[in-house]
């Protein structure tokens, strides 16, 4: 399964195209915009790098460069990270470089107008809600709207960026 997305697509009006992906049976969504394609994902070919957190998957080689993968189930803690035919890998392209995002699923492309997102929930300061941009509705579907550009280059990320050079 091999499918581009993107590409600098915007589409009238308002609204911003999100990518909708699950994680441990939540909805989530990240700007299209960010997204370089979509493929299946079965963790082969996929090198484990010592000293690294343990959502790093390691790295791959896509296409003759040298990625990081980031599994977003286990660095949510959305409970198991078995694959299975489902899952996938998000390419992203994020301030100039190229990073792979495990998640359980992929289901669509919505677009949210402003009046469909809500700001993101204070929670207090025992839960991070740092890489949250707000709620989104769809009729009776709620997608947790996700910064993936500020989640894949915050500090902790940087050991990615260390171990892929």
């Amino acid at each position: 399964m091999l499918e581009e997305v993107g590409g600098g697509q915007k589409t009238g009006g308002a609204g911003k195209e999100f990518l909708v992906f699950t994680l441990g049976g939540q909805e989530y969504g990240i700007e299209i915009l960010k997204v370089q394609e979509i493929r299946s994902y079965d963790g082969q070919g996929v090198t484990r790098i010592a000293n690294v957190p343990e959502f790093v998957r390691g790295v791959t080689n896509l296409r003759g460069t040298i990625i990081p993968i980031v599994d977003l189930r286990v660095k949510f803690g959305t409970g198991s990270a078995a694959t299975d035919s489902q899952t996938v890998m998000i390419i992203l392209k994020i301030a100039a470089r190229v990073v792979g995002a495990v998640v359980d699923a992929v289901s669509d492309v919505l677009v949210l107008q402003p009046a469909q997102v809500s700001p993101a929930p204070q929670l207090g300061s025992a839960v991070s809600t740092q890489y949250i941009t707000g709620i989104g509705t769809v009729d009776e579907r709620m997608l947790i709207l996700v910064d993936i550009e500020r989640l894949m280059t915050g500090a902790e990320m940087a050991l990615i960026e260390q171990s892929a050079a």
